[in-house]
């Protein structure tokens, strides 16, 4: 990749804004060093990782904490020092948040996921490092009395020496009669010794050593006789605590030694997690996600806003860079600061940003073809030291390019052959561009020259758009609108600045005379653009505001429906009592409960008719979706939509066929746990009615077993079979505890084993 193409792009600002994500030095490095994916495949790779990740985000941003840098660790241990304890509690810091981390990404694994499951894995754990560190460092870093026996010993003792030098300089105070001397009334250390703080103008009335002074003058330090010995005593001690601490240092050092590559792996780990974290954290806070790369695939990028100009303002107007099948070239002309070199800019950005595998502010649908150099000539590239102009510093960079250019490459060109005839540079333009083609390289360029607008509109292969601007105030929209060329604007521009209007008087006038005054022809597709971009804007937020409507419509649907279905199996329930209770006669009840079923079923009906008044056949019918084909009298499941021609492609049985909404029915998906009917009545000797509830939950065999039983009364069956099998005996058990406190009930028994034995349950209901 030309380094050029970075500086250009200004490509460190978004990797320095993803290193403000990270929670590691390491990884924030990692991010700033960021370079394009050599390879499709681990582009394609690293781009599914983030889908994966994203998917996850919560998790993904909640499981890891920042963790130190330990780098230094392993360029002592190449060196074969011994650690220190902060190198150590580093290395032990830093396993504990891997450890932290693993435990909590472990949840994410899934077969859903694999790439992400993948990433997940701990490399080789270094467990005898870890295991000695914790053993022998506390939570501050320092070494526990308990990581060595002889350490142990010799804290103990030290920590015995402190209380005696203690009780001697308190003794010595009372006994001497010299507090008025004091400068602090406590022991403090000097030269590693127990010393007190006297007063200077005190000195040599008491009997002593001075070790130091304060930087005052005033403080001197003094050791009195009292303390000597006992601190001859305390300095052989610190030496062997010392001794005993190397020790406990070397070990650990050894240890990390014999486990440095595994050491090496979990850094690794941790700084891999960190980058993907960053790129979920700047996806989430820009609105962004990953974009396909696919070999020869399309360039189209929808609503893509500018990444560098999100990263200053919120209120960046997005644009369409797109290009149809069949088509390797943009050409965009229009206004000067009318967003022709931000839409260059923008899409080189996300080239970049993609083949980084990060995620672009772009809308749902948007892709790029794979591209592994990307050459940008923008701006004034004039070299004064060089002694080259604009015009020949973009020739000899283009010339440098032109042997490596191929089918993955990306080229963008700002004005290319400008800052010289003009022209000479259009026909220049026009033949680098039949270069391009021929070498069938993805490029997108700006101009002001009219041959080359004409071009664009002409060429195969090659797609002309322009920028808009405001039909009344001539203010740029920062819109493309494709398939037409744009006016220069060059003198509304300068008007717009406040350039002397009699010179912009004499510069119409020289326009007209010269007879190349195309710019109202120009406007004129300019404002037809902006109508029709206005127009689609306008449809947009029409097909936005009816889609409210109709999710809108359908909740209150479906919590009238479901308020209806409450109020009528209240009233059923209501009138069942009754009737048990002998308050109305059978007769009643039926008309009654009769006209509920009516009404429900003409709430769902009416509620069915406005769902499909809503929602026609064609938009109710999507892929993967099961339908029956009547005339063939088939079942098949539906490929693909083609929303040009409204066909469906559907594969019958291994036969596919394109067919029309029309000719097909929805049918319903069979998911393995089909509902059960309420009840499966079976005539027979005595009126027999049987129900199935094998299969359902204690709830839902309830609310099942009640249905059946008054539907069985209503029906005026005198006995019920009822299936619930044999299991562990729970559903048995809920059915008989049911049955017992059914008034409707006469008895119930267990059916004998040629009829189901334990599995069925035989009830006799009341005459």
């Amino acid at each position: 990749m030309d380094l050029r193409t970075f500086a250009a792009l200004e490509f460190e600002r978004i990797l320095e804004a993803l290193s403000g994500f990270a929670l590691s030095a390491e990884g924030q490095e990692r991010c700033r060093s960021l370079k394009p994916a050599s390879d499709l495949e681990t582009l394609q790779e690293e781009t599914a990782l983030l889908q994966e990740a994203l998917g996850s985000s919560q998790e993904v941003l909640g499981s890891l904490k920042p963790f130190p840098d330990i780098r230094g660790v392993f360029d002592s241990l190449v060196r074969e020092e011994i650690l220190d304890e902060d190198g150590l509690w580093g290395v032990g810091f830093l396993l504990d948040r891997a450890e932290e981390a693993g435990k909590a990404l472990d949840a994410l694994k899934s077969d859903r996921a694999p790439r992400l499951s993948a990433s997940l894995e701990l490399p080789a754990w270094p467990g005898k490092t870890a295991q000695g560190i914790r053993r022998c460092l506390d939570e501050n870093g320092e070494i526990r009395d308990e990581s060595l026996p002889e350490l142990a010993a010799v804290r103990s003792e030290l920590r015995s020496i402190q209380q005696q030098c203690t009780r001697k300089i308190n003794e010595f105070l009372q006994r001497q009669d010299i507090n008025a001397y004091l400068q602090d009334d406590y022991l403090t250390v000097s030269a590693d010794r127990y010393v007190v703080a006297l007063k200077s103008n005190f000195k040599g009335r008491v009997e002593g050593i001075i070790h130091d002074y304060s930087q005052s003058g005033e403080t001197c330090y003094f050791e009195p006789l009292a303390l000597i010995e006992l601190n001859n005593r305390l300095q052989e001690l610190r030496h062997r605590e010392r001794e005993a601490k190397r020790k406990v240092l070397e070990h650990l050092t050894g240890l990390a030694s014999q486990e440095v590559e595994s050491l090496r792996a979990v850094l690794s780990w941790l700084v891999q997690q960190d980058v993907l974290r960053a790129k979920v954290a700047l996806a989430l806070d820009s609105g962004a996600r990953p974009v396909p790369v696919e070999r020869g695939g399309r360039l189209q990028l929808k609503q893509v806003q500018n990444p560098l100009l999100l990263l200053d303002s919120t209120g960046v107007t997005p644009v369409d860079i797109d290009l149809k099948p069949g088509q390797s070239g943009l050409i965009i002309s229009g206004g000067n600061s009318g967003g022709k070199t931000v839409a260059l800019k923008t899409l080189g950005l996300a080239a970049l940003m993609a083949l980084c595998a990060l995620p672009l502010p772009a809308a749902e649908g948007s892709s790029l073809p794979w591209c592994r150099n990307v050459y940008v000539f923008i701006g004034d590239e004039q070299n004064l030291q060089e002694h080259l102009s604009t015009f020949t510093a973009q020739i000899d960079h283009l010339k440098q390019a032109w042997p490596t250019l191929d089918s993955e490459s990306l080229v963008l060109l700002d004005e290319f052959g400008a800052g010289t005839d003009p022209s000479q540079g259009a026909a220049l333009a026009q033949a680098v561009i039949d270069g391009l083609l021929a070498k069938k390289v993805w490029f997108a360029a700006a101009t002001h020259f009219p041959a080359l607008k004409a071009y664009a509109l002409a060429r195969d292969g090659v797609r002309a758009a322009s920028v808009l601007f405001d039909t009344q105030t001539k203010k740029p929209l920062y819109t493309i609108a494709y398939d037409q060329v744009g006016a220069s604007q060059a003198l509304d521009v300068a008007r717009d600045r406040g350039f002397p209007m009699d010179i912009l008087h004499r510069a119409e006038e020289y326009l007209l005379l010269d007879g190349q005054d195309s710019s109202q022809l120009l406007s004129r597709l300019n404002d037809l653009a902006v109508d029709r971009e206005e127009e689609v804007e306008s449809l947009r937020r029409k097909q936005e505001d009816l889609e409210r409507e109709r999710a809108e419509l359908r909740r209150r649907h479906r919590e009238e429906m479901d308020r209806l279905a409450a109020e009528v199996r209240s009233l059923s329930r209501k009138i069942l009592e009754e009737w048990k209770q002998g308050r109305v006669s059978r007769k009643k009840a039926l008309r009654e409960l009769g006209e509920q079923k009516r009404r429900l079923a003409g709430a769902a009906e009416g509620e069915s008719g406005q769902i499909s008044s809503e929602e026609g056949p064609w938009e109710s019918l999507q892929p993967g979706q099961t339908v029956a084909y009547p005339k063939w009298r088939k079942n098949g499941v539906i490929l693909d939509k083609d929303l040009k021609s409204r066909k469906l492609k559907v594969d019958l049985g291994g036969v596919t066929v394109w067919l029309s909404a029309e000719d097909v029915s929805p049918l319903r998906q069979n998911t393995g746990q089909e509902a059960q009917p309420a009840a499966q009545a079976v005539t027979g000797s005595g009126g027999s009615f049987r129900v199935d509830l094998r299969g359902q939950r204690v709830d839902e065999a309830e609310s099942m077993l009640y249905r059946s039983l008054d539907r069985a009364i209503l029906q005026g069956r005198k006995h019920l079979e009822i299936i619930h099998g044999r299991g562990t005996g729970a559903l048995r058990q809920t059915v008989h505890e049911l049955l017992r406190t059914f008034s409707a009930v006469e008895s119930y028994v267990l059916a004998p084993e040629d009829r189901g034995g334990d599995g069925v349950t035989l009830v006799e209901l009341k005459g």
